[in-house]
């Protein structure tokens, strides 16, 4: 079960990591410009983070089976549309609208769903970071495939070949979506209302701090995915470059899914989340400060891949710990949400002060500063678990 969660998400994590690629050569040939693509992606963050919670309350209350499939038949559609573009309105349909809803059916919040029920309570941070690791794995493999496919026939042949990866997707949403039969809450909880839930992730300070920080992680990863293409293009450097940068993110993000998750269940999440956002915002400042070299490009995507998908299964694991397994896709699906709004505005708005300036000057130094102010605050959140929660532990110690 944990090995098809794994799979779909490889797959569906890995395409979408990968879309940035494609922003220069669709928008040359298609005659667009780059904030048209950019505002595909930028829609592709919107529609995944206003679906995440509603999809989030259907797999909690009814299971994962038929939102994993469903999600993989849209995200093949999604594809399919993209690859057969001839404007703007197809890609922000497809990469856009398409795959940002499937994205809610087959990423982190489903998988952490099933990853949750598999293993026992102790093993739970790990296993979110197992799964999410998983999501690294598809970015370093497809990255090289979609280089390579577009060098010799055009990015539209490299499209039609993520179509047919993205089949895949298939069985192992079957497969990870055998968890609907194990239990996904304590007896305490079973017969908590999402309403009840609701209200108390609303009184939770810690939960509220921890959702708008995470508006900053959003801002901050989608704009590297997106625009760092364009940005070494404009440097002079070659595409190879942009392509090897993005297999480090995904091949450091193994380490680092793994790592937080296994030092999530040893030390305060609260503590590794807001390192790792002060980090990045650091690591970010670095390389733009100076005129990026090859040896620069390798540093920085070795840096941000380690400190890039190591933050779900801290999230992921936040929520467990402050309200229960019971509405983990619902109140996970309403921090990210607020991570698709940073999202959007980091495509997007990157995309627009690159037209407006002619650089990603004043996107970058933004992007630095309101990430050193979330990392201050995700230091010091609340994190402890409801009176609910507490008298669970109580009762059971």
């Amino acid at each position: 079960m944990l090995g098809g969660a794994a799979l779909m998400m490889t797959l569906a994590m890995g395409i979408r990591q990968n879309l940035g690629l494609f922003q220069a050569p669709a928008s040359k040939e298609l005659g667009i410009a780059v904030s048209d693509f950019a505002l595909a992606i930028s829609v592709q963050q919107v529609a995944w983070g206003l679906s995440q919670p509603f999809i989030g309350i259907v797999a909690d209350k009814h299971g994962t089976r038929s939102v994993a499939l469903i999600g993989s038949l849209l995200f093949i559609a999604g594809v399919i549309l993209t690859a057969t573009a001839q404007g703007t309105l197809p890609i922000v349909m497809g990469a856009g609208v398409l795959i940002g809803v499937a994205l809610s059916c087959t990423a982190s919040g489903i998988t952490a769903n099933i990853a949750g029920r598999v293993v026992q309570p102790t093993r739970r941070s790990l296993a979110f970071g197992l799964v999410s690791a998983a999501g690294s794995v598809g970015t370093m493999v497809t990255a090289p495939i979609a280089a390579y496919i577009m060098n010799y026939d055009g990015w539209r042949a490299a499209l039609w070949a993520f179509a047919i990866l993205a089949l895949a997707m298939l069985p192992a949403a079957w497969m990870g979506s055998r968890a609907d039969r194990l239990p996904n809450s304590t007896p305490d909880d079973k017969d908590m209302r999402l309403a009840d839930a609701l209200e108390e992730a609303r009184r939770h300070s810690g939960y509220v701090v921890m959702s708008i920080a995470f508006f900053v992680c959003g801002l901050q990863l989608v704009f590297i995915t997106t625009h760092l293409p364009t940005y070494l293009a404009q440097c002079g450097m070659d595409a190879s470059y942009s392509a090897l940068l993005l297999m480090l993110l995904g091949g450091f993000n193994i380490l680092s899914s793994w790592l937080f998750g296994w030092l999530g269940n040893l030390y305060p999440k609260r503590l590794l989340l807001g390192g790792i956002y002060l980090a990045r915002s650091i690591a970010v400042a670095l390389f733009f400060l100076f005129p990026p070299t090859p040896l620069s490009v390798v540093l920085f995507g070795i840096t941000m891949g380690v400190l890039w998908l190591g933050v779900l299964p801290l999230v992921n694991g936040l929520v467990v710990q402050i309200f229960g397994l019971r509405y983990l896709s619902t109140l996970a699906g309403i921090a990210f949400l607020s991570h698709q709004a940073g999202s959007f505005l980091g495509a997007w708005g990157g995309g627009y002060l690159y037209d407006l300036m002619g650089s990603y000057d004043l996107a970058w130094k933004i992007g630095v500063l309101i990430g050193l102010v979330a990392g201050t605050m995700q230091l010091l959140m609340n994190d402890r678990p409801t009176e609910r929660i507490q008298a669970v532990q109580a009762a059971a110690a």
